[in-house]
């Protein structure tokens, strides 16, 4: 075993990164989604590509993915079988498939005690104390995921429409999104038809961008948003001395907004969620290797 492989995939990218056997990365790729529950045959060809291209970045022959072990954390594998029928259709020489929040709060607090928030397309919470591990959340954008970016996009387009009826009042982020869809509400009706949560996530970032405006639709959003995300740290039952860390596309632009009791307890990620999929491929796959001996 010359290689192991760390991937991390959500429901807007998919990444990977190649390290030697003592963790050193060497080659880092990223391609599409790779949201196993939402899209499991799409998101096996992003997982492979971005290992192929992570070779590609180290400089290695990307013919060597059949004898490289694989961790990989993804959006989706808390639930059903999808974890089992990736394993068994994935070219690498071992396949574990963890969830997303697994390998984030690896990275994100090595293996002592402490808590991740994942703030992305998704959202997933983990707490770890004395050992033992809790996951909140996590359960996908139909029925669960509140305050991710799916969310809040999805919440964006709805009172798009209300204040096109005039159900709801109006905004200047309401107005910007309608012209988007040619001021056409069928229009935007329709985008849903086929849209996976991170075309809904898309939308994120102007809500956000609109809030610091004081625009009142956005600010309407987001104040729901918060409350969705504390109500989740609320169960972990945090204390003074538990650093959260949080994780994600969104993270930095939910942390100012988040109320004074899980401000104080923020520290900065020892690494992202990558990093922890890299940390616990070298952990995991070097006992393999010395179990074999």
């Amino acid at each position: 075993m010359n290689f192991v492989l760390g991937i991390d995939g959500g429901g807007t990218s998919c990444r990977a990164a190649l390290a030697t056997v003592d963790g050193t990365v060497v080659g880092r790729a990223k391609s599409g989604a790779a949201n196993i529950r939402t899209d499991l045959t799409g998101a096996r060809a992003n997982i492979v590509e971005a290992a192929k291209q992570a070779f590609v970045a180290a400089g290695q022959d990307p013919e060597m993915i059949p004898q490289t072990p694989a961790i990989l954390g993804l959006a989706g594998a808390n639930v059903g079988t999808y974890r089992q029928q990736l394993e068994a259709i994935l070219p690498f020489s071992i396949s574990r498939v963890e969830t997303d929040a697994e390998i984030a709060l690896e990275g994100a607090v090595g293996s002592g005690d402490g808590a991740m928030a994942i703030l992305g397309t998704g959202t997933a919470y983990m707490a770890r104390r004395q050992g033992k591990s809790r996951a909140i959340g996590g359960w996908g954008f139909q029925v669960g995921d509140q305050g991710s970016g799916a969310r809040i996009g999805r919440d964006l387009l709805e009172q798009t429409l209300l204040a096109y009826d005039g159900i709801r009042q109006g905004s200047r982020l309401t107005q910007a999104i309608l012209t988007i869809f040619r001021n056409n509400p069928e229009d935007l009706v329709e985008f849903t038809t086929n849209a996976k949560p991170g075309d809904f996530g898309g939308f994120a970032p102007k809500v956000f961008e609109h809030a610091e405006k004081g625009d009142v639709v956005a600010n309407w959003i987001l104040d729901k948003a918060v409350a969705d995300v504390e109500a989740a740290l609320g169960v972990l039952d945090l204390g003074s001395n538990d650093p959260l860390c949080l994780l994600g596309g969104l993270a930095p632009l939910y942390a100012p907004r988040l109320s004074a009791r899980y401000r104080a307890l923020l520290k900065p990620p020892l690494d992202d969620a990558l990093g922890g999929a890299v940390q616990m491929a070298v952990r995991v796959f070097s006992m393999t290797a010395e179990g074999a001996r």
